[in-house]
């Protein structure tokens, strides 16, 4: 066999292996009439582990392509194209062939872990449940009459909704807008993906903050976008990186978290702001506003968005309720320009024929209602807790061992380990220790950070769970 496995591939040796054996027998290589290898020889001419040969030859039976029998060694088999077997499809194949990205396995394993077990759960970006505002939906859901329609609404979302959103980020969010430059979303990162697919190509220079939740989502790599990271620090992006990284690569889009950013916490003061939009202006290039966290200042403060200071239509403008009521209402928004809008509203035709009637009821009547600000004062006030209880935990368990800044709002803090870690030995040991975080290099390019993030668990845990972490530093 001249073919020799790729060592430096993150595919596995076996499934190499075996994709290999696969092309095979469909060109004729491994004929029916010929054995295979054995397992030891095999293993031995490829330099490999006999196990990985026993997992090739695993998957290849599993799949109908190969016949295993004591004494005659394994076949390709003779009925494989015949009527009397069902062939099985290589699904690991289609799984691996599709355009759309998986998740990195670590943030698969962080969700698994956070679903599947009883851990101290640091790692969520959602409020606990005690912070949702159950009564008040209730109250709607038990109280009134549902009147919308059953059926299709329209593409760009319910109307009383998009006027009841417009009013409300005139008065939160200082944004000047009308229904007819709102698309109801299902959360903010249908948004994000809208925004990839529509209105970028294959090839085309995006800047993206380092560190940030978009860092490594797969959608941008999906779309075969080249991504361009500006360093984020406590006070967020300096605005002539951007300048310098678009003289460098042409960016054709920005995309920016401004307000207590994820995971830094940091706040984009309002110079930075104007000079960012200043830059946009000049350049032409749009900016992507996402802003999850701006309602949840712990002072009390209004916080500027950049939309709101947009003058030209620049900025495209995405929030939603997942942070500050609940996650799971799946009600998000995009503010743009019209035809942009009238755009990005036909692709989510495609994808889902528009947004649920019911949870779009729900949310107007929630976001009307004087319950919403008695809402949002009692949310900041919690989460102020949370975070005060956070702080004085590391300090107490961590000392001079951490470095983080004190956010001011959102719910996640930042934190670098001041000697080196093995991170996913620090991530293990923390696990079974029961408490779960994200690793910073899953979110930017620098090593020794991790995010904790407090909105999920009450102070009690917080505290428990921080220490268990400090456990789990001393173990390693």
């Amino acid at each position: 066999m001249d073919w020799k496995p790729d060592r430096q591939a993150k595919k596995a040796i076996y499934k190499q292996l075996a994709e290999y054996i696969e092309n095979g027998i469909a060109d004729g290589t491994f004929p029916p009439d010929k054995p295979l290898p054995s397992d030891r020889t095999l293993a031995k001419d490829l330099n490999v582990n006999r196990s990985t040969v026993v997992a090739a030859y695993d998957e290849l039976e599993s799949n109908g392509l190969i016949q295993r029998n004591r004494g005659s060694g394994t076949t390709v088999s003779k009925d494989i194209w015949g009527i009397t077997k069902k062939r099985i499809p290589s699904w690991n194949r289609y799984i691996e062939a599709g355009s759309f990205l998986p998740n990195l396995p670590i943030t698969q394993r962080i969700r698994k872990e956070a679903v599947e077990h009883k851990l101290i759960n640091l790692a969520s970006g959602e409020l606990s449940e005690d912070l949702f505002p159950l009564k008040y939906l209730r109250e709607i859901t038990s109280s009134r009459s549902f009147i919308g329609s059953l059926g299709y609404d329209h593409p760009q979302g319910n109307a009383i909704l998009r006027e009841t959103i417009a009013n409300h980020v005139r008065q939160y969010r200082k944004i000047e807008t009308n229904p007819s430059s709102i698309l109801i979303t299902s959360g903010a990162q249908q948004a994000l993906h809208l925004v990839v697919q529509c209105l970028l190509k294959q090839g085309d220079a995006v800047a993206l903050e380092d560190p940030s939740y978009n860092y490594n989502l797969p959608i941008f790599k999906s779309a075969g976008l080249r991504p361009y990271y500006i360093p984020v620090n406590k006070n967020g992006i300096n605005p002539d990186d951007l300048l310098s990284l678009h003289k460098k690569h042409r960016i054709r889009m920005i995309f920016l978290n401004p307000a207590f950013q994820n995971p830094t916490g940091a706040l984009l003061s309002e110079k930075k702001r104007k000079a960012i939009l200043e830059i946009s202006s000049e350049h032409g290039i749009p900016v992507v506003e996402d802003d999850p966290y701006s309602l949840t200042s712990f002072s009390g403060e209004k916080v500027s968005t950049l939309k709101s200071m947009d003058m030209n239509g620049n900025v495209l403008y995405i929030s939603s309720l997942s942070k500050i009521v609940a996650s799971g209402l799946r009600i998000g928004w995009i503010i743009g320009l019209t035809p942009v809008i009238e755009r990005l509203s036909d692709a989510k035709q495609q994808i889902d024929f528009g947004h649920a009637s019911f949870t779009q009821w729900i949310a107007n009547d929630f976001l009307e209602s004087e319950n919403f600000h008695s809402h949002i004062e009692n949310l900041n006030k919690q989460l102020e807790k949370r975070r005060d209880q956070i702080v004085t935990s590391l300090n107490f368990y961590l000392g001079d061992k951490v470095d983080f800044s004190i956010p001011k709002g959102g719910i996640h803090i930042w934190c670098k380990i001041k000697k080196e870690v093995n991170e996913m030995k620090l991530l293990e040991e923390s696990i079974k220790r029961g408490v779960i975080y994200v690793p910073g290099y899953t979110m930017g390019s620098q090593k020794g950070f991790f995010r904790f993030t407090f909105a999920r668990e009450n102070e009690g845990s917080i505290d428990e769970g921080i220490k268990r972490f400090a456990d789990a530093i001393r173990s390693i």
